[in-house]
């Protein structure tokens, strides 16, 4: 059986934030699904040939490019006009300069057009409406994406929120190991005893989803957890994954919970926030400690179509 809607017109797409990581696959998702596909071509971008590179190749796919700026409030009022659905892809790394806060003038301009019909805010991660407890200065990633929900909902503008949890490219690269994208083949530092669970998911199927999520009706105005049931392993079950597929086992240390904060003492503010995401992930279990509710959705129950891509089948990427 198909997912609901499977008969409907094709929502037309403004996707912001297209050239970043995540962004481009999304506009790839959303091309592949037969929507008509926007990208919001922002002036910042200056002379950064890889993403007027990457513009024009979407166009040549079949996407229409729109310019629109955040220094701008008129010009991002017409682009969305020319919308049905809005995704924000905006990076979040920024965290000094509160990048995610930006999406408050697209939430007005939102509002001011009228037309939009479902936006889907930037988040792809920990749900932030779970964090009230997390450490300084992590939290503040949480509490910026708070704040872009707090407008969305005054201003009544229909939304989907997207918990995706973690970048299979960033975490299970490196078994889960910070400054690490790649697996290492004799040794591995765990996170405490490795035993509290993550959730692991590839960014092309994070996009897929995303995709099918816009124009569902069981998703409006909730919140929709990635979590492919394969993909929920602790950190050393992902390590016993890899020891299996290279034959061979790996020599294991451990970081305590007290020595790992200890250890961002000497760190700048951004990677201290970083770790601070590692901390709340693999110390407290943020991720996969809780049940969804009735305001909350399942991606992979409700698409079972979709043929999501598992750790073991990831991990051999790299053999």
């Amino acid at each position: 059986m198909g997912s609901v809607g499977e008969n409907r017109i094709n929502s037309k797409i403004l996707i912001v934030g297209g050239t970043g990581y995540l962004g481009k696959r999304l506009v790839k998702a959303s091309l592949a699904e037969g929507h008509e596909t926007y990208v919001l071509r922002r002036p910042e971008i200056g002379v950064d040939i890889e993403k007027v590179e990457m513009l024009m190749s979407f166009k040549e796919q079949g996407a229409h490019l729109v310019n629109g700026s955040f220094n701008d409030y008129q010009s991002l009022v017409d682009a969305v006009k020319v919308a049905d659905v809005v995704i924000s892809a905006i990076s979040g790394v920024h965290f000094r300069s509160h990048q995610i806060l930006l999406q408050l003038q697209l939430v007005k301009a939102i509002k001011e057009a009228g037309n939009v019909k479902r936006f889907l805010p930037s988040e792809f991660g920990i749900d932030p409406a779970r964090m009230g407890n997390a450490i300084e200065p992590g939290r503040v990633t949480f509490d910026d994406k708070m704040a872009v929900r707090k407008a969305i909902e005054e201003a009544g503008i229909p939304h989907t929120y997207v918990s995706s949890n973690c970048f299979a490219g960033y975490f299970l690269g490196g078994l889960c190991q910070p400054g690490l994208i790649l697996p290492p083949m004799d040794s591995v530092r765990l996170f405490g005893d490795g035993n509290q669970k993550g959730i692991y998911v590839k960014e092309d199927d994070i996009a897929t989803y995303t995709i099918k999520i816009i124009d569902d009706p069981r998703t409006l105005n909730k919140t929709v957890y990635i979590r492919p049931p394969k993909n929920i392993l602790s950190q050393l079950q992902v390590v016993q994954i890899w020891e299996k597929l290279i034959g061979k086992e790996l020599q294991k240390t451990s970081i305590s919970k007290d020595e790992f904060l200890s250890s961002m003492k000497d760190m700048d503010y951004a990677e201290q926030v970083g770790m601070c995401h590692y901390y709340q992930a693999f110390y407290e279990g943020c991720l996969a400690n809780f049940e969804i509710g009735d305001d909350g959705e399942e991606a992979t129950i409700l698409y079972p179509e979709v043929n999501y891509t598992s750790v073991e089948e990831y991990l051999k990427r790299y053999i």
